[in-house]
Order: C-alpha cells, then structure tokens, then sequence
C-alpha cells in the first residue's frame, strides 16, 4: 500500500535523500571524526527506512534519480580549483600521470588478486573492477566487460565513503604530507565522493583529486578491458 503511494509521488526519495545527508552534516558538526560521514549517515539511514517500511527501490529511486542528473555538472565544477592550480599540473604532470597510472594497474591487480584468493565468482570480479571511477564511466565499462551493473553501484559506493571516512587515516598512517600525492590518492580510489573529502583537506588536494577523477576514468576505459582480455 505505502509502495504504491509513494510511488505516484515525484519528491519522495529526492526528499529523503536531502533530509537524510542533512541529518549527517548536522552530525558531522557536532561530533568532528572521520566515521561521522554525511554520506554514510545517508546511506544507513535510508537504507534502515527503505527496509522497514518495505519500500521498494524503484520506487525511492523514481524521485531520487533527479539528484543523481546533478552528479556530472557538480563533477564539471571540480575543474575550478584544477584550473587555479594550472602550474602546479604543468609542472609536476610526469610524476602525476605516473602516480595516477600505477594507482589503477594496482587497482586492478587488488581486485583480481581478492578474487581469486576468496575464489568469487566471475562475473563478480568483473562487476567490481571498475568500482574506483565514476558511476556512469563504471556502468560503461562493466557493461562492455560482462559485470553486472547493480554490483558495479554497489562497488562505486563502497569505495566513495570508504576514501571518504578512511582517506584521511591512510594519509596519516603513512605520513602521507606532500598535498599532490594525498588529493591523488584519494581521487584515484574514491572518485567523486572521495574529492569532497580532499576539498576540505585544501585547495591542491581538490584540484589533483579532481584531475586524478578524470584521469583514473579514462586510464580505466583501456585498462580494465585489456586486463580481463589477458584473464580470458
């Protein structure tokens, strides 16, 4: 019965996922730590509602994919801070497209590694290979190498808040302090959600994670194709 209420409702999920990250950022406010992310507050959060109220995801997703058409221009705005830093790339563009490139061979060597050692399945490992690009880069490649699209979101967003809540322990466990290879490092394996931590982390590292998102997107078109192709 909610199912079909809510379904003729275009606001439902845009609402729902508004007042859900809403929730989280009044959170994060209060209690300052890396685990207190607006985007997994989100993410539980609505998931919790969607399960008990049995609501089915299509009819959340009906109102909440009008958020997700904003995804490529706000992706485009993270070029502002890249072109302040224009220099900086210029100079430095051996040792970032050398960072960049041995961050997803190792990528995909990770992931193929897992799964062999877990033995998985397949057509799961080739659902997850693209998972450290962008959404919409990532379904295209998983469609064209035999993954499974659903498992591909699913991948995409763990690594997005895992970059997000984790990123920045990693940087300080491994005394990571140059601001280049920390927004690379984390636009490299987080993508977009992993770029709004390195936005708060400052200007360089925005820009390098946003250059290291457009970057790892392409290196991934030829990469990941190539190395399931030498898999069989």
């Amino acid at each position: 019965m909610l199912n079909n209420i809510l379904s003729e409702s275009v606001y439902f999920g845009m609402v729902l996922s508004i007042a859900a990250f809403w929730l989280g950022a009044q959170l994060k406010k209060r209690w300052n730590y890396s685990m207190v992310n607006p985007l997994l507050i989100a993410t539980i959060l609505i998931i919790i509602i969607l399960a008990v109220f049995r609501i089915d995801y299509e009819t959340y997703n009906y109102g909440a994919e009008y958020l997700t058409y904003l995804l490529t221009p706000a992706t485009v705005c993270l070029a502002v801070p890249l072109y302040k830093q224009l220099d900086l790339l210029l100079k430095n563009a051996a040792a970032i497209f050398a960072g960049i490139l041995c961050g997803c061979i190792t990528h995909i060597l990770v992931v193929v590694g897992i799964a062999f050692l877990m033995k998985a399945d397949k057509i799961l490992m080739l659902s997850t290979l693209p998972k450290s690009v962008t959404t919409a880069i990532a379904l295209g490649i998983s469609g064209e190498i035999g993954g499974i699209a659903s498992i591909t979101v699913i991948g995409v967003t763990v690594a997005g808040i895992m970059g997000t809540v984790i990123g920045p322990f990693l940087l300080r466990l491994f005394q990571i302090t140059e601001p280049i290879a920390q927004g690379l490092g984390i636009g490299t394996g987080s993508h977009a959600a992993g770029t709004s931590k390195a936005v708060e982390l400052g200007e360089i590292q925005a820009a390098m994670s946003s250059l290291a998102i457009v970057v790892t997107g392409l290196m991934s078109v030829i990469l990941v194709p190539f190395a399931v192709s030498l898999l069989g």
